[in-house]
This record gives C-alpha cells, structure tokens and sequence, in this order.
C-alpha cells in the first residue's frame, strides 16, 4: 500500500472511522502540507468544537489553584479513559500524563497547564466562576480543552502514529513551578521535543506569533524586611523609623536597572509590595517589602539577585534599621528560549495550516512562563495563539478580572497541537529501532 495512505485516512477523520494502513510513512510535501489543513477542519466541526467549549467551560465555573486541581484532573481522567487513552496519574501532584501512539521513539509532547488565579472574577456570563476568589484569568482552561481535543483527534488513528506522542497536563504554572516538579517526576523521559501554547488578546484569531531563541525573561520574587524601632510620630528622635528607610530601599534598588544595567540587556525590577504601619501617628517597628526581578541571561538575573540583597540590607543598615531578605525559590523561573530547529518545524507546520501571512514575529516580553524548566531540559517551542476578534469586544489581557477567552480560538490549538506533533514524529523517524518493551511498557 503507499505512502498516500496516511493522507486518505486523514479524511477519514471527518466520518471518526479510524483505518488501517501501511507502515510506510515517506509523505510527498504536498501530502505533508494537507496534515494541518485537514485536522483544522475536522477541529471546526460542531461535534469537536462544542465538545471543547463545553469542557473548557466546565473548567472555567470550578478553577483550582496551584497543586488544587483535583477536579480538573479528575475531568482530564475521565475524557482521556473515554478515549482510550492511557495515562500516568498523579504526576506532580495533581498532574496527568497521556500517551497516544505506539509506546516507542520518537516521543513528541505536548502540555497545557491547569491552573487557575486567586482573584475575583468581573465578567458576568452564563459561566463565571462559581468559586469565590478564584478565576481562570489567564486561559488555562482553554488550554487544557485544546489539549484534549488535540488527544480526540490523535486518538482516532492511534495505530497509524509512528511514535508516541506525550499529553501532558501541567499543575501549577502561576507562581508553583509545576512543570520542574513534572520534570523531577520523570513526566519527559525519552521525549525529544515539547511543544506549548498560550492564548493571547494581542493577536486576532487565526493567527499565531513566536520568535526563536529567547523570548520569555527568567525570574523570581523577593520579600526584605526592615526591622527599626517604633514609637510616636510625635516623637521621632526616640524611635528608629523604617519607613524612612524602606523609602530609601526602594530608591536605590530603581538605580540597579537604570545606572548598573547594559542598556541592551533588558532588565526589570519592580517592587509592588509595601507594608508598614497602621495608624496615622505612630511609627512601626517594621516595614515589609517585596516584587520581582527579570533578566534575559543567567549572568544577569544572578548579579540582579545579589545586588538586591546587597542594597537592601547595606541602605537598611544607613538609616540605622537591620533587614532581611528572602528569595522565593519555588517561583524563580529561568529564561523561556524556544530552539531554532522546531522554529523552523513550526513556521512550516503554521504555515500550511493558516497561511504565512497569518504567522506574526513575536518580540520578547519581560512575563515568565515555567514551560521554561521544559525547554530548558530539552528542545522546546513556545508560541501564542491569537484570538482577538473586535467583532465581539474588548479581549483583555491575562491577569485581569475582565479576561475572556475568545472559544473561537479552540480549533486552531487543538489542530496545532495535533499537527506539530504528527508532523515532527513524521520527519524524525529514528535510524535505529529499539529492543521491543523496553520503553513504556505499560502503553
């Protein structure tokens, strides 16, 4: 049988009659080039499309924060077991591992993170937040619905995949680091590459936007506090105030970016955090203080790092108060660099599915993302989605109350997902063939 066979069963999808065909996978290019077309197309019919906005809806009224997302991942369990789909539960806590294919290399993974945000919703629809104080403002729900409906694609002509493809539903990227406990927990053995998506209100629906190399900062939080002496305002001689000199603190740190920063090397130090006192005539005894740091090297986040503890405790010491400072490991993130090679896979993959003109250059942004611990240990690629459309109002950012997510979006992930690593397993098929069972036995 030839190698068009793979194309042919791809339309089948539109009927969900998986086939059996050749294991010869040599496409033509044009046969290559319809993989996306087709699962963008099969993503966009009705019965995908509200299956994935109803689960995404579902996540969106019960949000969970970071390591909490026991019901999103019961949710995930129970799709993927309808599918068929083998999985390793927990990963990391509350993390799902699935895997479609045939159980050896090459490994492909694909990952959406689960949870949600400690913060009031302000958006009345039919599927607010059910949760007090809890919201899913920056997409994750929309994330982990395109993920599985990446998987009901794949899962339709599971035994034609020629390698093994990785679903990997990720807790706690807001601030947890869920994807380097994923890491430690083994969630990446044998995977070659990983691909990752975010929704973003910057880019209409329809198109994407990513850039090789860096394009996401490292960073972390710090927390200093300044011990004085407090006393009555009326008073001052006889106290030792910490205001005064946490005020001055935060002067100088503002120095460490503007007078001791390459002008080239992108840097941020924000501090957001200030808290002190309780009346209006009496001087505290301590002062608190905190934000975050951003580089887009490992030399630079480290200098930035030591010069904040240096400055803190010698301008503390200045105003005659001691101080101590307090970096939070567990949020530290290191730089997002999106590997040359699957840039190149993608823009190709993108391309075919949504036209050249709709593939945006992304400049670097100075927010984090932990799919960085991801890249970091293997090739990884990180692109956004767009889904702005001005037709249906103002989308706004991630983070805020107001957020929305545009569903007609959910399509071009769920194809993308499907398509990159279809495609990737396609153009790296291994030279050598490994002993059968020894990887992934359970699949």
């Amino acid at each position: 049988m030839g190698s068009s066979k793979l194309l042919s069963l791809l339309v089948t999808l539109y009927l969900l009659a998986p086939t059996s065909i050749s294991s010869d996978v040599s496409l033509s290019p044009e046969e290559l080039t319809q993989i996306p077309v087709k699962f963008l197309d099969f993503a966009k019919k009705p019965e995908i499309f509200y299956w994935m906005v109803n689960i995404r809806r579902k996540i969106h009224e019960n949000p969970e924060l970071g390591f909490q997302e026991f019901e999103t991942s019961k949710l995930i369990r129970a799709e993927l077991d309808q599918m068929g789909i083998p999985y390793k539960f927990p990963v990391a806590v509350t993390g799902v591992v699935g895997y479609i294919g045939t159980g050896q290399p090459p490994f492909v993974a694909l990952r959406a993170d689960m949870d949600a945000l400690a913060m009031e919703e302000s958006v009345e629809w039919e599927h607010k937040s059910k949760v007090p104080g809890k919201m899913h403002a920056c997409g994750h729900d929309a994330h982990v619905a395109m993920l599985l409906g990446a998987a009901k694609m794949l899962q339709v002509f599971r035994h034609e995949i020629k390698g093994t493809i990785v679903l990997v539903f990720q807790p706690a990227e807001e601030g947890g680091g869920g994807a380097k406990k994923m890491l430690d927990a083994g969630a990446l053995e044998n995977v070659e590459a990983i691909f990752g998506l975010h929704v973003s209100s910057l880019f209409p629906v329809g198109s994407v936007a990513s850039r090789p190399g860096p394009t996401l900062a490292a960073g972390g939080f710090f927390e200093a506090v300044i011990n004085g002496k407090g006393g009555h305002a009326a008073i001052p001689q006889h106290t030792i105030d910490p205001i005064v000199a946490a005020s001055n603190v935060i002067v100088s740190l503002q120095h460490l970016v503007s007078r001791e920063a390459d002008p080239l090397d992108s840097q941020v130090l924000t501090v957001a955090k200030f808290e002190g006192g309780g009346a209006f005539n009496i001087i505290p005894d301590s002062v608190t203080i905190g934000g975050t740091f951003r580089a887009f090297s490992e030399e630079s986040i480290i200098q930035l790092k030591q010069r904040i503890e240096e400055v803190v405790m010698k301008q503390a010491s200045v105003q005659r108060c001691n101080a101590t400072v307090t970096f939070d490991d567990k949020s530290f993130y290191p730089v997002t660099v999106n590997n040359k090679n699957l840039h190149e896979h993608f823009q190709k993959v993108a391309a075919d599915m949504l036209g050249i003109q709709n593939i945006k250059e992304n400049r670097p942004l100075m927010g984090t993302e932990d799919f960085s611990f991801f890249a970091e240990a293997i090739p990884g690629y990180f692109y956004y989605l767009g889904m702005n459309d001005e037709t249906k109002g103002k989308f706004e950012a991630g983070h805020s109350p107001y957020f929305r997510v545009n569903e007609d979006a959910l399509p071009y992930g769920a194809a993308l997902h499907a398509s990159l690593a279809t495609r990737y397993l396609l153009e790296n098929q291994p030279k050598t063939t490994l002993a059968s069972g020894s990887l992934h036995d359970e699949l």
